[in-house]
């Protein structure tokens, strides 16, 4: 197997440096003293930090993505923060597995050595298309030969900001089953684009899978609510939903999806509204079938509690779109 560039500034070729998570791992590559270079859409392109270049094209275009993004230049690493959006199976298999399998056959070309791949922890129980998407292709990356890192991130801070406008309303938190069902150990986007650029330099994450959580302990969506309801100095308004419910709407929806395209759409996004209703986002024991939150490592000094009292100071925003989930 190649192995990556040791020490010093490094060519660092990045997709998806637009998002909230690929702006923060540009800006720390960038700290780090690497030259990077971004592939954006132009209209995007200012959510790169001003220090990275900035390259417009279109990430999912082969084309775009040589002519436009490598343009026939020397890079050491890819770092890939590209992932779809909606998690719907025609996007999650055009983004999450083929268009990375194009900037994979690419970047090979311009010399890379290193592939750094933001992943997520819930392929760890693959159910839903994108989870399979993504799967797909870290094997493919696994079994090219090149060095890699796999980052599987646990939940992020802004995954668990949704309901914060619905509490500040005077609505209830809602929660499924008791509220205890899940816990996850949250990662703000700084610590994980921290993480991400530590890869390129750090031996111990090459050749590697690499679940990462935030610091402290796990925390539940009851235990979100009621640090929320203290940081507002009101007592806890929890609503519980019966997981039933979901499993309602799933049946209903995928049965009307048999006729309707439209309806199979929303079928797959009531799924993976459960899955994360229903999941750990922690390292998963296979041999003790069970999530395992001592076994998840934590990364970073940013905790949830500080991202919340932000959001209420109106210092951060917290909306995901369709990556929110309770």
């Amino acid at each position: 197997m190649a192995e990556a560039g040791a020490g010093g500034p490094q060519r660092v070729f990045v997709l998806g440096g637009t998002g909230t998570i690929g702006s923060a791992a540009v800006a720390a590559l960038c700290e780090q003293g690497h030259h990077v270079v971004c592939l954006a859409r132009l209209q995007s392109a200012k959510k790169i930090p001003a220090n990275a270049e900035v390259r417009p094209g279109e990430a999912t275009d082969p084309v775009s993505l040589r002519r436009d993004g490598f343009r026939g230049e020397h890079f050491d690493v890819l770092l890939s923060c590209l992932a779809s959006r909606s998690g719907e199976p025609a996007d999650a298999w055009a983004i999450d597995h083929r268009a990375h399998v194009e900037a994979l056959a690419a970047a090979r070309y311009a010399g890379v050595r290193h592939v750094v791949l933001l992943s997520a922890i819930c392929v760890q129980k693959p159910r839903l298309a994108f989870q399979h998407a993504k799967l797909a292709f870290e094997k493919t990356l696994i079994e090219s030969g090149l060095t890699y890192s796999i980052v599987r991130p646990t939940a992020y801070f802004k995954s668990l900001s949704g309901q914060i406008a619905r509490v500040r309303q005077g609505k209830p938190f809602l929660v499924f089953g008791d509220g205890r069902l899940t816990a996850t150990k949250p990662i703000s986007d700084r610590d994980t684009g921290l993480f991400l650029a530590r890869c390129i330099s750090d031996p111990a994450c090459h050749n590697r899978i690499l679940p990462i959580g935030g610091p402290g302990e796990a925390i539940t969506p009851r235990q979100q609510a009621e640090l929320l309801f203290d940081l507002l100095r009101e007592p806890p308004r929890i609503r519980q939903v019966p997981v039933a419910l979901l499993d309602a709407i799933v049946f209903g929806l995928g049965a009307a999806g048999l006729v309707s395209p439209r309806l199979r759409a929303k079928a797959e996004l009531a799924r993976i509204g459960r899955y994360y209703a229903t999941e750990s986002m922690l390292v998963w024991d296979e041999a003790a079938g069970r999530y395992d939150a001592a076994a998840t490592p934590s990364f970073g000094s940013d905790r949830l509690a500080d991202h919340y009292r932000r959001v209420l100071a109106g210092e951060a925003e917290t909306g995901l779109g369709a990556h929110s989930v309770f």
